[in-house]
């Protein structure tokens, strides 16, 4: 393929331009700040005229993700891939053409969640527990974690955005989501205005009892889900990449760091984002986001 161009170059901008190179593509990159050794363009629009990318990926805050797509659209480049989530606010959705765009739910690609979808796909499912928790301070070791956005509301921060992996994936397995009620909020002496911590209970299509906790304050990084069939019971690691099903021995998996990236850009780049999120999956994690904090605000149940 031609050019792809990266927009943002934090942590995970920096991540996709190195693993698009390590691909073999040729990759440009636009960030507001100067980059040694890489070409610097004035504007969005400048770096899009003289490099006519065929790629884009928005990997920018997520505050700026809209104002980011719109001049990709009014520029016609083909394949874009937005980092999640999707936006900030809900309204952002709308009127998007038919322009390939998907949205950065990278762990789809992860082989043990393609085996547990496989596992169960003709099963009953009665329960699912699902934890995610990481030191915030941890996660970006390059700069003080209070320079960060995850810290900040206005800019798009907070566990239920962050890390809203869980929330693509339980909705892609499990799905749609029918009613949830949630309680959470900034507890920790962490610094910022963010939610810190989130506890959710789902109703799903396929499950009468879901429940999520994620949080920015564990410090020893786990990321782990309980399933419960009518026939079996499943314990996932993704952090020691470990499969186990009832009492057989655990089976285990050696997921490179940047395995589900390649994975994820190679299907955009070659089959047009099949198995990505879409932009109408990626707008309901995104409604589930509001509804949660509705939940939480008004502390009650709500339903579709």
């Amino acid at each position: 393929m031609g050019t792809a161009l990266v927009v943002g170059f934090g942590s995970i901008g920096k991540r996709h331009v190195s693993i698009l190179r390590k691909m073999g593509i040729s990759v440009k990159i636009f960030s507001r700040r100067k980059i040694p050794d890489e070409q610097n363009f004035p504007t969005l629009e400048k770096a899009i005229n003289e490099i006519h990318p065929e790629y884009l990926v928005i990997a920018n805050e997520t505050s700026e993700h809209f104002p980011t797509l719109k001049i990709a659209l009014a520029n016609e480049i083909p394949k874009i891939l937005i980092e999640k989530p999707i936006f900030s606010c809900l309204e952002n959705y709308k009127n998007l053409g038919n322009c390939n765009i998907r949205v950065a739910y990278n762990l789809r690609f992860h082989p043990l969640l393609e085996k547990i979808r496989t596992e169960i796909s003709n099963q009953s499912i009665l329960s699912v527990q699902v934890y995610v928790g990481q030191y915030l301070p941890n996660w970006r070791l390059q700069k003080e974690y209070y320079k960060s956005y995850s810290v900040s509301k206005k800019l798009g921060g907070g566990v239920l955005r962050d890390l809203s992996h869980e929330l693509d994936y339980l909705n892609w397995i499990f799905g749609p989501w029918q009613s949830l009620t949630a309680i959470g909020g900034h507890f920790s002496s962490l610094k910022g205005d963010s939610d810190d911590l989130f506890n959710i209970i789902f109703k799903m299509k396929r499950c009468p009892a879901i429940s999520l906790q994620m949080n920015y304050f564990d410090r020893r990084g786990r990321r782990e889900i309980i399933l419960n069939t009518d026939q079996n019971t499943f314990f996932i690691d993704l952090v020691s990449q470990t499969f186990c099903k009832d009492n057989t021995p655990p089976f285990e998996v050696s997921v490179d760091r940047d395995q589900t990236y390649i994975a994820q850009h190679k299907d955009m780049i070659e089959n047009q984002g099949e198995s990505c999120c879409s932009v109408s999956e990626a707008t309901e994690i995104l409604r589930m986001i509001h509804m949660v904090e509705e939940s939480n605000l008004q502390q009650k149940w709500i339903s579709i």
